[in-house]
């Protein structure tokens, strides 16, 4: 579908980075699926064990599993239930990086609100992803 001739150059900027991203979101999800399924790494959680945390919440899951929240899953790359993490987290964070694209146009553009919000969009989102604030049940 062609563009309209006056769409904005920051929204073509953000969605054709959008657009990559969510296609390299997309293809790392089924890399790191099928090396789930097919055993070449060894899973934290084996498949065949799942059907018994179905229903767990997410609290009793990873108290049943031993799995503390947060960044720790960091450090459990080498199990192949964990790999899918990489892909979540590239998609979660896509909006920061489409971000990222498009405050220069705004500086170019000379409008500086727009650059200040964005600017301050992705201080919060990082912030939010850090794990600093603790807010919720989490």
């Amino acid at each position: 579908m062609p563009f309209r001739e006056d769409t904005a150059k920051e929204q073509l900027a953000y969605a054709n980075i959008l657009d990559i991203g969510v296609k390299i979101g997309f293809i790392l999800l089924v890399v790191f699926f099928g090396i789930y399924l097919s055993n070449l790494l060894p899973a934290y959680v084996p498949i065949q064990e799942l059907p018994k945390y179905w229903g767990l919440s997410v609290h009793k899951y990873l108290e049943a599993t031993n799995i503390k929240p947060g960044w720790v899953w960091l450090s459990f790359l080498n199990r192949s239930d964990f790999l899918n993490y990489i892909s979540i987290s590239f998609l979660a964070g896509l909006t920061i990086i489409c971000y990222i694209r498009i405050v220069p146009i705004f500086f170019r553009k000379r409008d500086y609100l727009y650059s200040i919000l964005v600017i301050l969009q992705i201080l919060i989102l990082m912030l939010a992803a850090s794990g600093i604030l603790k807010v919720g049940g989490h």
